[in-house]
């Protein structure tokens, strides 16, 4: 159990930090969440694709451990988003 807790946290400030240099990048807020979940979600989905199995057998074979990371990486994604937004919002113009 401690290394999944250190794996969301890792995926979680790992998330955080590249969404904020993408966000300061590209002046959009939301877009390491929408190329998380366009891009990095499905390229893990279809690298433990096994074509043995049915849709639904892949599908369940994820685990919690499996989708901590994943949903620790989402809310760093989002934090960073926020901490955009914050920024922008205090006046501070270069992000």
């Amino acid at each position: 159990m401690l290394q999944v807790a250190v794996a969301v946290v890792l995926f979680c400030v790992m998330m955080f930090g590249i969404g904020f240099i993408l966000n300061m990048l590209m002046k959009t807020t939301w877009f390491p969440i929408y190329l998380f979940l366009v891009v990095i979600v499905p390229l893990g989905v279809w690298a433990t694709w096994d074509h043995n199995k049915s849709a639904l057998a892949n599908f369940t074979s994820f685990t919690i451990v499996d989708l901590l990371p994943v949903i620790g990486a989402i809310i760093g994604a989002y934090m960073s988003g926020w901490a955009i937004r914050a920024l922008r919002r205090g006046g501070y113009k270069m992000f």
